[in-house]
């Protein structure tokens, strides 16, 4: 195997076991609500509000995040939040007031970012594969998001049942020190691309967040923000509402999670050559149609456990493909710092989804309107990809291509 390849492998490896600590621990934050509302007693809208904070501070962290791993090098970076990532986690069994169950979870949120956020880990898994290997290797990095959910999901749900949620918790804060170890893959190299060959170029960083075609893109990861972290956060709710074993909450985690193994590798895999456009508009139809199938048919554990896989194999797959459009449209010199901002946009679709499924589970008793509005960001979410229009070439140099709106430009 040539050295590149191998250091492109060990760096992808990495990458997608860093998503797999940290998103894994974020898909399990439902399976607390419940132990947490009995214990503390700060009912369910404190205690989404604490989640939706997380969702929001950790989106609002990743652009300085990816500054911060620009100009020092993500390794130190990832290091720190491991670190940080473990103490927050551990903080939550002691915070007895809404207040303080804020302030922890923002905490884990900051941390989490540093430690393995997806503008991070892709920023620099990008600027490192070359343009053949590029999808590949964001969607195994996007799969280890999902194996993490897909082992974390039941085995917390297990050590929940068996060893009580402040257990569970201190697990997971020392699964989070495995950081510090795993940062040692992403130390800049002599002569590697990973280090930042050209200097920051604000004006490239500030076109680009000036461009419509930028925001189409992050317009559409906003819907898909809201739609996995109300389904992280309260699909665990709407099982129990249907009446079904609390068990089968981590088995949806761990069906989720194994299918959207699939769903990352495969979406890296067709947009090597097919349209990103294309791929992101037919993975939002498909979860809108998903979401509708749910709720027309009577509720079963089959039909959860099917539900499950149909989400899964959309899930995370709009990432390779959100992540590969930012790059073609604007260049990978400044990647992270730019998928920074979509994952911020990404950041509030999921404080809203968090928050208002707790604020429609409390007032309503159900979440019917929220799967609605569900349905209609996704249809939302496709079209607004299909004025975009994608250059023709990606060169990793690139500091700032011009995306365009309406009608590819012709060639002069």
């Amino acid at each position: 195997m040539k050295p590149e390849n191998r250091q492109i492998l060990v760096l992808a490896g990495a990458a997608a076991l860093l998503m797999a600590i940290t998103m894994g621990s974020r898909s399990a934050f439902g399976l607390f609500m419940s132990p947490l509302n009995s214990a503390t007693g700060l009912g369910l809208i404190t205690i989404s509000l604490a989640g939706a904070v997380n969702q929001l501070v950790w989106g609002a962290a990743q652009p300085f995040v990816g500054l911060l791993a620009e100009r020092h090098g993500a390794a130190r970076v990832i290091a720190g939040g491991g670190l940080l990532l473990a103490l927050g986690t551990m903080l939550v069994p002691f915070a007895h007031s809404g207040i303080e169950l804020v302030l922890a979870f923002a905490l884990i949120a900051v941390a989490g970012a540093a430690a393995g956020s997806n503008g991070l880990l892709l920023g620099v898994v990008s600027r490192q594969a070359s343009d053949a290997r590029r999808g590949l290797a964001v969607g195994v990095v996007g799969a280890g998001g999902s194996a993490g959910q897909l082992v974390l999901g039941p085995g917390t749900e297990q050590l929940i049942a068996n060893a009580g949620w402040s257990a569970a918790l201190f697990a997971l804060g020392a699964l989070a020190l495995l950081a510090v170890p795993l940062a040692l893959a992403f130390r800049r190299q002599r002569g590697a691309p990973t280090a930042p060959a050209l200097p920051a170029d604000p004006q490239a960083i500030r076109r680009a967040l000036g461009s419509p075609a930028f925001w189409c893109v992050a317009g559409g990861f906003f819907v898909c923000g809201f739609h996995v972290a109300f389904l992280i956060a309260h699909m665990p709710g709407v099982i129990a509402l249907c009446g079904l074993p609390a068990g089968v909450a981590g088995q949806w985690l761990a069906v989720v999670g194994l299918c959207n193994i699939v769903g990352s590798i495969g979406a890296g895999l067709a947009i090597r050559r097919g349209s990103m456009r294309h791929a992101l508009i037919a993975l939002y139809l498909l979860r809108a149609l998903g979401v509708a199938l749910f709720l027309l048919l009577p509720k079963s554990g089959a039909l959860m456990l099917g539900f499950a896989a149909w989400m899964g194999l959309t899930y995370m797959a709009t990432l390779p493909p959100t992540a590969g459009l930012v790059g073609k449209l604007f260049g990978l010199r400044h990647m992270a710092t730019l998928l920074g901002v979509v994952m911020f946009v990404h950041q509030l679709g999921a404080f809203l989804g968090v928050w208002l499924g707790g604020i429609a589970m409390e007032i309503q008793g159900s979440y019917d309107w929220v799967w609605r509005a569900d349905i209609a960001l996704a249809l939302l979410a496709a079209a607004i990809h299909l004025p975009l229009r994608e250059p023709g070439t990606t060169r990793a140099a690139a500091a700032d291509p011009v995306p365009v709106l309406g009608p590819r430009p012709q060639a002069s």
